[in-house]
């Protein structure tokens, strides 16, 4: 097969891309340029996108001997994933950037590109695995596991997707790297949100938002201080909050809801925080058992645990609403609700939703 290697300068996609050499395919190896930014280029960078990862992902396909290229990608990356970013803070909820770049740029975007020139799959170093009858099911390494951010993809992107290092535990991966000599081999991982090169992501919003006071006030209603915005605050947050005056009962304050119509925050208890009810829309199917009503597991926070529940699913409204067999904490809008198969211990990615509403 002819395949586009995602070459993202790191340790697991140079793996990924020597596995599809070693397999036989024909491999062309593509790096994404996602900002034009100047800040991007960090040293010991712990995004994905800098050009400090270009370098080493050009590194890598000399050594293998396939040829390489950046496609630019960054107006797309800007409209569908960076303003994407900011409206879903405006509107108070907490969205995970990394989600919708695999689902807008990383697939369907490259995928698009690449079927148009005659590729037939795109190499990744996502940790996951897909299934013989086709679908999307979790790595060995449970540690590494990335079917959650991966659980937003449709069938079509699935079908055209090769995870070559999802059956293999990260330090087998490291040291295939160093035997290839790869420069890669002991960088570290990357986790930082890459448009936002310092981390300071209320700084970030803020100068795009702008100042939009509101309030702060107890489950009760009573005000407790004023705020610049709600973009500065996610729901299940701790610290930060800067409320001088202690709860009645002595204990911590959680956000516990957020009205970005009247810019109210509130805050309460951590039992404040149990959610027993959720309700997804944007769904997104990869497998013919989601449909109707179905006995399954949710996934909620990309390294979370697993909640039996009761998902209605109704393909007519693409919407689901998920009854928890035990209750989750902190579940905030603009995550993804990603549905796993309890029969195949977990492993199966049945589909997703993004979280629009939820239910003590």
């Amino acid at each position: 097969m002819r395949v586009l290697a995602a070459m993202s300068g790191g340790v697991d996609s140079s793996v990924a891309a020597a596995r599809a050499v070693e397999a036989g395919h024909e491999v062309v190896g593509v790096h994404l340029a996602l900002s034009q930014d100047p800040q991007a280029v960090r040293e010991s960078s712990r995004g994905c996108c800098s050009l400090e990862d270009s370098a080493d992902a050009r590194r890598v396909c000399d050594k293998l001997g396939i040829p390489f290229y950046v496609w630019d990608f960054s107006d797309r990356f800007k409209q569908e994933v960076v303003e994407d970013f900011v409206d879903s803070y405006d509107r108070g909820e907490t969205p995970n950037p990394c989600l919708r770049c695999n689902e807008k740029i990383k697939f369907a975007a490259l995928l698009e590109r690449g079927i148009a020139l005659g590729f037939d799959a795109v190499v990744t170093g996502h940790y996951a695995r897909i299934t013989p009858d086709g679908y999307l099911r979790r790595a060995i390494d449970p540690r590494k596991d990335q079917s959650y951010v991966l659980g937003v993809l449709g069938a079509r992107e699935i079908a055209h997707c090769m995870f070559p290092v999802g059956d293999t535990h990260k330090p087998q991966i490291r040291q295939e790297a160093a035997a290839h000599g790869f420069s890669t081999a002991a960088k570290p991982d990357s986790y930082d949100i890459c448009f936002i090169p310092d981390g300071n992501t209320t700084a970030f919003l803020g100068s795009r938002i702008g100042t939009r006071p509101g309030m702060i006030v107890d489950g009760e209603g009573a005000p407790l201080r004023e705020h610049e915005g709600v973009y500065g605050f996610t729901i299940g947050q701790r610290r930060g909050l800067d409320i001088k005056t202690p709860a009645a009962d002595g204990r911590p304050r959680y956000v516990t809801d957020i009205d970005a119509a009247t810019g109210t925050v509130t805050v309460g208890s951590h039992e404040d925080l149990s959610v027993r009810a959720i309700e997804a829309d944007r769904l997104k199917y990869l497998h013919p058992g989601m449909d109707g009503e179905v006995e399954c597991q949710v996934q909620v926070r990309a390294h979370g645990g697993l909640v039996a529940c009761r998902a209605r699913i109704d393909r007519g409204t693409d919407r689901m609403t998920l009854e928890l067999r035990d209750p989750l904490y902190g579940v905030a809008r603009g995550q993804a609700a990603v549905l796993y198969l309890p029969d195949a211990g977990g492993d199966i990615v049945l589909g997703s939703g993004t979280i629009c509403g939820t239910r003590r």
